[in-house]
Formats: structure tokens, C-alpha cells, sequence
């Protein structure tokens, strides 16, 4: 039997039918209610809101569960590479050997951007964010490639447009990285993994080769597998927004990144670095933070805990705990930070505040010691989730064109402002 839910309001009774989910999450259906009402729903930052049907990713906030396409983030990130993480993302399924090959080729034969574009990131001020010119030349990809502003009924086109982001984003965020310490751009290498690739481009230099550490490599991996996607949140929202008024690829993920590029949302990371720098350098002991974290009157802020999704331990940041014990238990990868860290989140754990509010540590917690101890500057955190947080903008983008009940985004409004009036000339205005 059809569940229903019935509104009366004015003493008429309307009926919405009730959207139930493969997990047995429900949803009151009110497409209809402003047509046979006249209301809207009013809910500030879309908190209670489901603007879509998904296939792509599962969140369980209460009981800690990340699925992508149904497979537990703890197995992808175990046993995924993150490449083979895009695809299934975006295609649905994890690639066969052939797929994963052909994408694989194609990642290695799409990594370097046009050359005119170099001019942008030598003409740009040392101290432009590397999301600004993230975001920029993203955008300015398509105006190289006008091709694939319409990939409808072009075989191939798509996958192609596809590839082109997934590796140029990585040669693109390594480029800006090496402009704004003035040294020459690294070229990507074929014979390299795509992570491997990134580290090297990023880290080596005419006068001094670098080696990649494997185990930096793995955690590199493991950091964009665990970002690739997380259902409808702020960034991946802004994408489907943007892309719902059939603006191109392009055009819709440098939306994605400007609003990834927020601290409450993609900079949160950067945040809890630089708390903990802030911790170390004041001297502040570990409970003396908590204390100020707990109290209102103080501007003071701990980031990394708690979460808008999650009530309970964040199933990314337990796979992130796991690779920092492996990083880090050789002498040589030491961090006073990961110790301050450790400790708030012992004390936390054990402290009724953070209990009863079910303040966990969440993803960003553990991600910026990890990108710290790779070499990773600060202010590349952000365009670290950017990389990989694509394959899940990407997905999302292409779910909403290929579904034909996708409409035009257009959030409703309550009007609380001025009655009408009526013009004064300006000696009336005094």
C-alpha cells in the first residue's frame, strides 16, 4: 500500500504521496503542494531538504556509513585506486580491465593543457590563491575545447571531456603550486600512476630529482578516494544548480570549486591546521582548548569536530586514523601536530560535552597533517578536496542530464520586505 501524507490546512485536506528509498529513507513528496495550496516549504540552508534522487553515493549519518555506488568507502579505499574510483563514480560500476585501461591511456594521453594557458599562471601575483586560478583556468579548458559545450549524440565526446578534467586537474593545481614559488613547471610523465604523477610535478625540479615515497603515494590515493564524493553538500549542490540551466561541464565545476573554496565547507581542513599550529605556538595545553572550544563567550573555534551529516565517528576520518598510524610509526615521518591532535581527540571523546552533542572527529581532522606530511602547503589543502571531489561533481552533473525528470532549479522565497512604494523626487526625500 502507497504511504500518503495529508496536510489540512484552511479546511481542505491534500494528500503527497511518500518517496521511499533503497535504504528505507523516506521523503515527504511536496512537488505539487504550492499548486494545490498556494504554500512553499520554508527551510533555511536546505537542512531537511531533498532537491534530488540519487544513485550515486549513500550517507548514514547516524550509524557512520559512506557507500559509493554501494560499496563501503573502508573497501575503496582499501583496494581502489583513484581512477578506478572516478569511473565508478561516473559510469556506475567499477571499470573492467579493458575500461580501466582505455581510461587509464586516456588520463595519460590528456594531462598536459594548452600551452597558451601557461601565460595565465607566470602573469598572476605570487600570492593569488591556488583556488582562484584553479577555478579560473577549469573554466577557461572549455573555451579551448568549444567541442564539448554540447556532448549530446557524440559518441566518445563525453568520455573524452571526462578524462581531460580528471587529469588536468592535477597538472593544473601542481602548475599554480610551482608559479607561486617561481620554479618551472614540472611536465606530467607517462609511465607514472596518476597520484605518483601529481607528486612529481608538484615536487621535483631541474636540479633535483625527486623519488616518490610509496607510502605517501598510497595515502595520497586513500585522501581522494575518501573526498571523491558525499551526496547533495554544498559544492556538489552548487554544480547541479549551475549545470540545471544546461551551463557546460566546465562552467558548472568551476561553480563546484568557488563554493568548495568557502571555510565552512572545503577550507575546514586548512582550518584545523592552522588551529593546531595556533595550539602549538600559544602553548596552550590540551584541556585548556577544550574549554574554550566549550565556551560561547569566546571567539575561539575547534575545527575538525562534529559534522552536519555524521552523529556519530565519521567513516573517513577512521579510514585517515588507520593511514596515519602507518605513515607516521616511522621515525623518520614525525609531526608535533599529530601528537596535539591525538590528545584532543582522547580528551574529547571523553568529555561530556563533546559527547552529548555527538562532536566526533570528522573528516578534515585528520586530512591536513596528512597532506602536511606529503609536503603539501597550507593554502593547497582546498585544491587538494578539489581533485578529488571532480569524479563525484562530474557524476552528479551527468545524473541530472541524463534524468528527464531534471527541471531548472529555482529555489522559492518568503518576501519580508517594504510594502510597495512610490517614487520621490529627491527634495521629497528629506
Amino acid at each position: 500500500m502507497d504511504e500518503k501524507i495529508s496536510i489540512v490546512y484552511q479546511g481542505k485536506t491534500y494528500e503527497s504521496p511518500v518517496i521511499t528509498g533503497t535504504k528505507n529513507e523516506k521523503a515527504f513528496d511536496i512537488a505539487n503542494l504550492r499548486k494545490e495550496t498556494g504554500l512553499i516549504t520554508m527551510d533555511y540552508g536546505y537542512q531537511n531538504t531533498g532537491s534530488t534522487k540519487s544513485s550515486i553515493t549513500f550517507v548514514d549519518g547516524e550509524k557512520g556509513i559512506l557507500r559509493y555506488r554501494g560499496y563501503p568507502i573502508e573497501e575503496l579505499a582499501e583496494k581502489a585506486t583513484f581512477p578506478e574510483t572516478a569511473w565508478l563514480l561516473i559510469y556506475g560500476d567499477l571499470p573492467t580491465e579493458d575500461q580501466l585501461t582505455a581510461f587509464r591511456r586516456l588520463l595519460t594521453e590528456n594531462s598536459l593543457i594548452h600551452e597558451n594557458l601557461l601565460h595565465f599562471f607566470r602573469e598572476m601575483p605570487p600570492s593569488a590563491h591556488p583556488m582562484g586560478i584553479l577555478s579560473s583556468i577549469v573554466n577557461a579548458l572549455g573555451l579551448f575545447s568549444p567541442r564539448f559545450y554540447d556532448t549530446e549524440n557524440q559518441a566518445g565526446e563525453f568520455d573524452l571531456m571526462v578524462a581531460g578534467l580528471v587529469s588536468k586537474i592535477r597538472t593544473i593545481a601542481a602548475f599554480s603550486y610551482k608559479a607561486s614559488i617561481g620554479e618551472p613547471f614540472a611536465y606530467p610523465e607517462a609511465d607514472r600512476s596518476y597520484c605518483s604523477n601529481f607528486l612529481n610535478m608538484m615536487f621535483s625540479s631541474h636540479t633535483k630529482p625527486f623519488v616518490v615515497n610509496p607510502l605517501m603515494e598510497k595515502a595520497l590515493n586513500t585522501l581522494l578516494i575518501v573526498h571523491a564524493d558525499h551526496e547533495q553538500n554544498c559544492s556538489t549542490s552548487t554544480v547541479r544548480m549551475v549545470g540545471s540551466s544546461q551551463a557546460n561541464l566546465y562552467a558548472s565545476i568551476c561553480a563546484g570549486i568557488c563554493a568548495l573554496w568557502g571555510p565552512l565547507h572545503g577550507g575546514a581542513n586548512q582550518a584545523v591546521l592552522e588551529t593546531l599550529l595556533r595550539v602549538q605556538k600559544s602553548g596552550m595545553t590540551v584541556k585548556q582548548v577544550l574549554e574554550r572550544a566549550k565556551d560561547k563567550t569566546d571567539p575561539f573555534k575547534l575545527s575538525g569536530f562534529g559534522h552536519r551529516v555524521y552523529k556519530s565517528y565519521d567513516p573517513r576520518a577512521k579510514v585517515l586514523q588507520g593511514l596515519m598510524e602507518k605513515i607516521f610509526s616511522h621515525e623518520d615521518n614525525q609531526d608535533p601536530l599529530l601528537d596535539i591532535a591525538r590528545e584532543l581527540e582522547h580528551q574529547a571523546l571523553s568529555d561530556d560535552y563533546f559527547i552529548e552533542r555527538k562532536l566526533y572527529p570528522n573528516v578534515d581532522f585528520y586530512s591536513g597533517i596528512l597532506y602536511r606530511a606529503m609536503g603539501i602547503p597550507t593554502n593547497m589543502l582546498t585544491v587538494m578536496f578539489a581533485i578529488g571531489r571532480l569524479p563525484g561533481w562530474i557524476a552528479h552533473w551527468k545524473e541530472m542530464h541524463d534524468d528527464p525528470c531534471s527541471k531548472l532549479n529555482r529555489p522559492r522565497q518568503i518576501y519580508m520586505g517594504e510594502k510597495e512604494r512610490h517614487w520621490l523626487d529627491r527634495e521629497e526625500r528629506a
